[in-house]
């Protein structure tokens, strides 16, 4: 097997995926094109371990931890998305400044007014 054709297909996922993160800004896209720069390392992996003719298979051990990884990291990530959309009500990565407490300078100016006529 040649070397060459899965290492350019990883580098070809790995170009889409680092674009993915760069140029979107919804938050799950985000995630799945790291998700897509992780199965391109894990192509990598598997290709140099078949490659080498590794006797103990580091390269596959190496891979299930990584998929262990990105599933942790997957279930985590989306938990975070979910709790910033019922807060913020938006998954844009640009509008979420801070995952802390929503400040006065963050409510709409409409709020805002309302929230003083309500006082006096």
């Amino acid at each position: 097997m040649h070397l060459a054709y899965p290492a350019v297909l990883a580098v070809l996922l790995f170009s889409v995926g680092v674009y993915g993160v760069l140029a979107r800004r919804n938050v799950v896209l985000v995630l799945m094109s790291v998700e897509l720069m992780l199965n391109a390392v894990n192509l990598n992996l598997v290709a140099f371990d078949v490659w080498l003719r590794d006797t103990l298979h580091a390269g596959q051990a190496l891979t299930l931890f990584t998929i262990t990884v990105a599933a942790a990291e997957i279930g985590l990530g989306l938990a975070i998305v979910l709790l910033v959309y019922r807060t913020r009500r938006t998954a844009a990565v640009d509008l979420v400044t801070a995952l802390g407490d929503r400040h006065e300078a963050d409510v709409p100016a409409d709020a805002a007014e309302e929230k003083e006529q309500a006082a006096a």
